[in-house]
């Protein structure tokens, strides 16, 4: 796992989540603001202060404030300051006041930039403010779907773009009062998550947790998760279409289980199977069946079919599978 993960894989302390979490908010939102007032970038002690480095002050606004101020201090023995963005001088109209500093009544997206401070006698930069606009995160919405038993694979969106660098983080526990784990992302911060071990027939839901974080806010969704509802194999596999020899009006159907789905010896699949001739609009599906193979009848003679598979848990639990890659072939005709 990559070092820069905050938590190790497995059984996490909550407390410890929570509070990493509002760390990481303090510190990429302590020169934002969410409130109606004017938004100053420069906040004492704050991490905005001190820029020695050379480096811009980051700066994150939340979209719809009604003013930001850009604030620079006037040097001695001087009346004003210049402003520039993104190497250009700021239009009279957005003319830093008395002050020095710039105000940016009603910002919009086009705002967006590096803005510059500079002494007006010497040119000498006096401050640079890296300016972008955004929404706090909305609620992710969270889908979680099962392509065997026991593991559950978790993914989520959030519906309103933010413009902003969002990260995710998720837990899980077994009901109100379980252990809290860590929901292993591919990346830190993904939107997606695997749960690698759920119990089967488990009474109480398993709660998964996910949190969107971003500079200007937090926001959490809790999913409920019962593995017998949220089963939803995988296609079947490696389709095929023969002819049977002597039958002008049969073709022989052959598939296999899905490779993800696990012990189908102990956890069997039934199949459903669609067809339609090439060409036609109009499909036709047989009945489930527990077999990996099945027999078509009353087709016509030298018509091409193409055929889907799908799969479904045979106790019903859960939905079927998306249907598999068509595959097709021609019944048998006489020489």
């Amino acid at each position: 796992m990559d070092a820069s993960y905050p938590f190790p894989p497995g059984r996490v302390n909550s407390f410890l989540l929570m509070q990493w979490i509002l760390m990481f908010v303090f510190i990429v939102s302590s020169c934002s603001s969410l409130s109606e007032d004017p938004v100053l970038l420069q906040r004492e002690g704050g991490v905005c202060v001190g820029n020695t480095d050379g480096s811009a002050h980051q700066q994150y606004v939340n979209y719809g404030v009604p003013e930001v101020i850009l604030p620079c201090s006037i040097p001695e023995n001087a009346s004003t300051v210049q402003w520039r963005v993104n190497g250009t001088l700021v239009p009279i109209l957005k003319a830093a006041s008395k002050d020095g500093n710039l105000v940016l009544r009603n910002p919009s997206f086009a705002q967006e930039g590096e803005y510059t401070c500079h002494d007006l006698a010497t040119g000498r930069r006096l401050k640079r403010i890296h300016l972008k606009l955004g929404y706090p995160p909305e609620k992710p919405v969270v889908r979680c779907w099962s392509a065997s038993y026991p593991a559950a694979n978790c993914t989520w969106s959030l519906e309103t773009e933010t413009h902003m660098p969002t990260s995710f983080f998720a837990t899980y526990k077994y009901g109100w009062e379980g252990e809290v784990y860590e929901c292993i992302q591919p990346i830190p911060g993904a939107n997606s998550c695997f749960i690698p071990n759920i119990q089967m027939f488990a009474i109480d839901p398993y709660v998964l947790n996910v949190t969107a974080v971003n500079p200007l806010g937090t926001a959490t969704s809790l999913f409920f998760i019962f593995l017998d509802e949220i089963l939803k194999p995988d296609p079947p596999e490696d389709v095929k279409v023969s002819p049977i020899q002597r039958e002008k009006k049969k073709l022989l159907l052959e598939w296999k289980p899905p490779g993800s789905w696990l012990l189908p010896e102990y956890f069997p699949l039934k199949y459903m199977v669609r067809y339609w001739r090439e060409g036609s609009n109009t499909n036709k599906s047989t009945r489930p069946t527990e077999q990996t193979y099945f027999v078509l009848t009353g087709i016509r003679s030298g018509v091409k079919y193409q055929v889907q598979v799908a799969a479904k848990d045979f106790l019903d639990n859960g939905e079927y599978s998306a249907w598999s890659t068509p595959a097709s072939g021609t019944a048998w005709v006489p020489e």
